[in-house]
Protein backbone atom coordinates (compact mmCIF):
# COMPACT_ATOMS: atom_id res chain seq x y z
CA UNK A 1 0.00 0.00 0.00
CA UNK A 2 1.51 3.55 -0.91
CA UNK A 3 2.39 5.81 1.99
CA UNK A 4 1.63 8.39 0.26
CA UNK A 5 -1.34 10.83 1.11
CA UNK A 6 -4.08 11.33 -1.07
CA UNK A 7 -4.87 14.94 -2.54
CA UNK A 8 -7.06 16.08 -5.06
CA UNK A 9 -7.22 19.16 -8.21
CA UNK A 10 -9.65 21.79 -8.45
CA UNK A 11 -9.32 23.32 -11.41
CA UNK A 12 -10.99 26.62 -13.24
CA UNK A 13 -10.79 26.82 -16.69
CA UNK A 14 -10.18 30.39 -18.69
CA UNK A 15 -9.65 31.56 -21.96
CA UNK A 16 -6.31 30.25 -22.45
CA UNK A 17 -5.16 29.31 -18.75
CA UNK A 18 -6.96 27.58 -15.74
CA UNK A 19 -6.59 28.24 -12.53
CA UNK A 20 -5.58 24.89 -10.36
CA UNK A 21 -5.47 24.29 -6.65
CA UNK A 22 -4.74 21.10 -4.85
CA UNK A 23 -5.77 20.01 -1.40
CA UNK A 24 -5.09 17.63 0.64
CA UNK A 25 -6.52 16.07 4.06
CA UNK A 26 -10.05 14.81 4.63
CA UNK A 27 -13.29 15.80 3.95
CA UNK A 28 -13.51 17.57 7.33
CA UNK A 29 -10.54 18.66 7.58
CA UNK A 30 -8.89 19.73 4.34
CA UNK A 31 -5.67 22.25 3.53
CA UNK A 32 -4.33 23.57 0.79
CA UNK A 33 -0.57 22.36 -1.04
CA UNK A 34 -0.21 23.57 -4.34
CA UNK A 35 -1.82 26.87 -6.50
CA UNK A 36 -0.71 27.59 -9.90
CA UNK A 37 -2.21 28.77 -13.30
CA UNK A 38 -1.83 26.67 -15.95
CA UNK A 39 -0.96 27.62 -19.82
CA UNK A 40 -3.94 26.18 -22.68
CA UNK A 41 -1.76 27.58 -24.99
CA UNK A 42 1.31 26.84 -26.26
CA UNK A 43 3.66 30.09 -26.42
CA UNK A 44 3.84 30.14 -29.90
CA UNK A 45 0.40 30.20 -30.51
CA UNK A 46 -0.82 32.83 -27.96
CA UNK A 47 -1.99 35.27 -30.92
CA UNK A 48 -5.17 34.50 -29.67
CA UNK A 49 -6.83 33.01 -26.93
CA UNK A 50 -10.09 33.23 -28.90
CA UNK A 51 -10.08 30.01 -31.30
CA UNK A 52 -13.77 30.65 -32.32
CA UNK A 53 -13.51 34.03 -33.04
CA UNK A 54 -10.76 33.40 -34.71
CA UNK A 55 -12.26 31.11 -36.79
CA UNK A 56 -15.51 32.79 -37.48
CA UNK A 57 -13.25 35.01 -40.22
CA UNK A 58 -12.40 31.45 -41.78
CA UNK A 59 -14.34 29.67 -44.58
CA UNK A 60 -16.19 26.69 -42.66
CA UNK A 61 -13.89 23.93 -43.51
CA UNK A 62 -10.65 25.94 -42.20
CA UNK A 63 -12.45 27.03 -39.66
CA UNK A 64 -13.56 23.33 -38.37
CA UNK A 65 -9.67 22.64 -38.88
CA UNK A 66 -8.55 25.32 -36.74
CA UNK A 67 -10.85 24.84 -34.08
CA UNK A 68 -9.67 21.36 -34.10
CA UNK A 69 -6.01 21.72 -34.12
CA UNK A 70 -6.08 24.11 -31.61
CA UNK A 71 -8.49 22.26 -28.93
CA UNK A 72 -5.68 19.39 -29.55
CA UNK A 73 -2.80 21.87 -28.35
CA UNK A 74 -4.77 23.04 -25.67
CA UNK A 75 -5.45 19.39 -24.41
CA UNK A 76 -1.96 18.73 -24.72
CA UNK A 77 -0.91 21.67 -22.76
CA UNK A 78 -3.33 20.75 -19.84
CA UNK A 79 -1.85 17.25 -19.61
CA UNK A 80 1.60 18.40 -19.80
CA UNK A 81 0.86 20.60 -17.17
CA UNK A 82 -1.43 18.02 -14.75
CA UNK A 83 1.40 15.51 -15.39
CA UNK A 84 3.74 18.33 -13.71
CA UNK A 85 1.89 18.93 -11.27
CA UNK A 86 1.01 15.48 -10.62
CA UNK A 87 4.74 14.47 -10.01
CA UNK A 88 5.86 17.65 -8.11
CA UNK A 89 3.44 16.45 -5.16
CA UNK A 90 4.56 13.10 -5.77
CA UNK A 91 7.75 14.26 -4.45
CA UNK A 92 6.08 16.11 -1.74
CA UNK A 93 4.38 13.18 -0.42
CA UNK A 94 1.16 13.56 -2.14
CA UNK A 95 -1.01 10.94 -4.54
CA UNK A 96 -3.46 12.70 -6.68
CA UNK A 97 -6.19 10.46 -7.16
CA UNK A 98 -8.98 12.58 -8.51
CA UNK A 99 -10.08 16.03 -9.73
CA UNK A 100 -12.81 18.67 -9.39
CA UNK A 101 -13.81 20.30 -12.96
CA UNK A 102 -15.87 23.77 -12.79
CA UNK A 103 -18.58 23.41 -15.48
CA UNK A 104 -20.68 26.05 -17.08
CA UNK A 105 -24.60 25.48 -17.68
CA UNK A 106 -24.43 26.27 -21.21
CA UNK A 107 -23.93 23.87 -23.58
CA UNK A 108 -22.78 24.48 -27.74
CA UNK A 109 -24.53 23.69 -30.17
CA UNK A 110 -22.24 21.07 -31.92
CA UNK A 111 -22.75 22.50 -35.02
CA UNK A 112 -19.97 24.95 -35.93
CA UNK A 113 -21.94 27.09 -38.76
CA UNK A 114 -24.57 28.33 -36.85
CA UNK A 115 -22.37 29.01 -34.11
CA UNK A 116 -20.17 31.27 -35.53
CA UNK A 117 -22.58 33.16 -37.17
CA UNK A 118 -23.58 33.86 -33.16
CA UNK A 119 -21.67 35.88 -30.97
CA UNK A 120 -23.16 34.59 -27.85
CA UNK A 121 -22.71 30.98 -28.96
CA UNK A 122 -18.99 31.66 -30.22
CA UNK A 123 -18.22 32.58 -26.42
CA UNK A 124 -20.56 29.40 -25.06
CA UNK A 125 -18.07 27.54 -27.34
CA UNK A 126 -14.68 28.95 -26.25
CA UNK A 127 -15.35 27.94 -23.05
CA UNK A 128 -16.99 24.84 -23.73
CA UNK A 129 -13.93 24.19 -25.19
CA UNK A 130 -11.23 25.36 -22.26
CA UNK A 131 -13.31 23.32 -20.08
CA UNK A 132 -13.49 19.97 -21.95
CA UNK A 133 -9.67 19.75 -22.69
CA UNK A 134 -9.51 20.23 -18.46
CA UNK A 135 -11.48 17.70 -18.05
CA UNK A 136 -10.43 15.18 -20.61
CA UNK A 137 -6.67 15.73 -19.79
CA UNK A 138 -7.41 14.87 -16.06
CA UNK A 139 -9.06 11.59 -17.52
CA UNK A 140 -5.98 11.28 -19.55
CA UNK A 141 -3.42 10.94 -16.42
CA UNK A 142 -6.24 8.42 -14.83
CA UNK A 143 -8.13 11.28 -11.77
CA UNK A 144 -11.66 10.18 -11.35
CA UNK A 145 -13.55 13.29 -12.51
CA UNK A 146 -15.60 15.14 -10.40
CA UNK A 147 -17.88 18.06 -12.82
CA UNK A 148 -19.58 20.78 -10.90
CA UNK A 149 -21.55 23.24 -12.47
CA UNK A 150 -20.41 26.58 -11.13
CA UNK A 151 -23.62 28.04 -10.26
CA UNK A 152 -24.62 24.73 -8.21
CA UNK A 153 -20.56 24.57 -6.59
CA UNK A 154 -22.20 25.88 -2.99
CA UNK A 155 -25.47 23.92 -2.82
CA UNK A 156 -23.61 20.74 -3.99
CA UNK A 157 -20.93 21.37 -1.33
CA UNK A 158 -23.25 21.86 1.29
CA UNK A 159 -25.25 18.26 0.33
CA UNK A 160 -21.56 16.44 0.01
CA UNK A 161 -20.33 17.82 3.00
CA UNK A 162 -22.72 18.52 5.40
CA UNK A 163 -21.46 22.12 6.30
CA UNK A 164 -24.00 25.19 4.98
CA UNK A 165 -23.01 27.33 2.64
CA UNK A 166 -22.02 30.23 4.47
CA UNK A 167 -19.87 27.90 6.53
CA UNK A 168 -18.14 26.52 3.85
CA UNK A 169 -17.39 29.98 2.78
CA UNK A 170 -15.56 30.44 5.99
CA UNK A 171 -13.73 27.87 5.63
CA UNK A 172 -12.52 28.97 2.14
CA UNK A 173 -11.50 32.45 3.77
CA UNK A 174 -9.57 30.51 6.54
CA UNK A 175 -8.04 28.60 3.78
CA UNK A 176 -7.14 31.70 2.05
CA UNK A 177 -5.96 33.73 5.31
CA UNK A 178 -3.64 30.47 5.81
CA UNK A 179 -1.83 30.34 2.64
CA UNK A 180 -1.92 34.09 1.93
CA UNK A 181 -2.27 35.96 -1.84
CA UNK A 182 -3.52 35.08 -4.37
CA UNK A 183 -6.68 34.42 -2.97
CA UNK A 184 -9.41 35.15 -5.40
CA UNK A 185 -12.63 33.57 -6.53
CA UNK A 186 -10.91 31.48 -9.37
CA UNK A 187 -8.73 29.89 -5.90
CA UNK A 188 -11.58 29.50 -3.77
CA UNK A 189 -14.04 28.05 -6.56
CA UNK A 190 -10.95 25.79 -7.38
CA UNK A 191 -10.60 24.73 -4.01
CA UNK A 192 -14.28 24.30 -3.28
CA UNK A 193 -13.99 22.20 -6.29
CA UNK A 194 -11.37 20.14 -5.08
CA UNK A 195 -12.42 19.66 -1.27
CA UNK A 196 -15.48 18.27 -3.08
CA UNK A 197 -13.32 15.42 -5.01
CA UNK A 198 -11.11 14.51 -2.50
CA UNK A 199 -14.97 14.26 -0.34
CA UNK A 200 -16.24 11.77 -2.63
CA UNK A 201 -13.35 9.37 -2.91
CA UNK A 202 -13.00 9.57 0.86
CA UNK A 203 -16.52 8.27 0.45
CA UNK A 204 -15.96 5.90 -1.78
CA UNK A 205 -12.94 4.54 0.35
CA UNK A 206 -14.95 4.02 3.46
CA UNK A 207 -17.43 1.90 1.09
CA UNK A 208 -14.56 -0.56 0.32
Amino acid sequence: MSDLAPAAFGLRAHSGWAAMVAIAGTRSDPFLVARRRIGLVEAGHRETTQPYHAAAKLDLKEAAEYVRVYAERALAMAMESLRAAINNLRGEGYRVGVCGVLMSSGRPTGDLAPTLRSHALIHTAEGHLFRNAIAQAAAGCELAVTAVKERELFARAESTLGIPAGGVAARLVEMGRAAGPPWRQDEKYSALAAWLALAGADRAARRT
